[in-house]
């Protein structure tokens, strides 16, 4: 079993950065892709952003390109989500995912591990 647990979120004005962190643990056999993803109150989970197993390939959702930027370091089996420029409408639960193999993108179902989420809130 794969433990995910995220950390980082909080309140934060709008223009604002957040960081967001995390960590991967248990049975986590290399190689695997991490994302992170965002649900709004009343909308369904959305994609945000993935990184492949060993950080040289990530891809954004158009609504944070230039804003966000995923990291990781496979060392210590941390993805990480810098989110700067923040806007109201990033305002969400954000979960981190992992899959098992080399590259991810945004379908929700190809995710085999989620996180319990962190909560981002952007004021005006």
């Amino acid at each position: 079993q794969v433990q995910l647990v995220e950390s980082g979120g909080g309140l934060v004005q709008a223009g604002g950065s957040l960081r967001l962190s995390c960590a991967a643990s248990g049975r986590t056999f290399s190689p695997y892709a991490m994302a992170w993803f965002r649900q709004a109150p009343g909308k369904e989970r959305e994609f945000v952003a993935a990184i492949s197993w060993n950080g040289g390939t990530t891809n954004y959702a158009d609504s944070v390109k230039g804003r966000f930027t995923i990291s990781r370091d496979v060392a210590k089996n941390t993805v990480t989500l810098q989110t700067n420029s923040l806007k109201l409408e990033d305002t969400a639960v954000y979960y981190c995912a992992l899959r098992q193999g080399y590259y991810s993108g945004p379908l929700r179902a190809d995710y085999d591990y989620w996180g319990q989420g962190t909560q981002v809130t952007v004021s005006s």
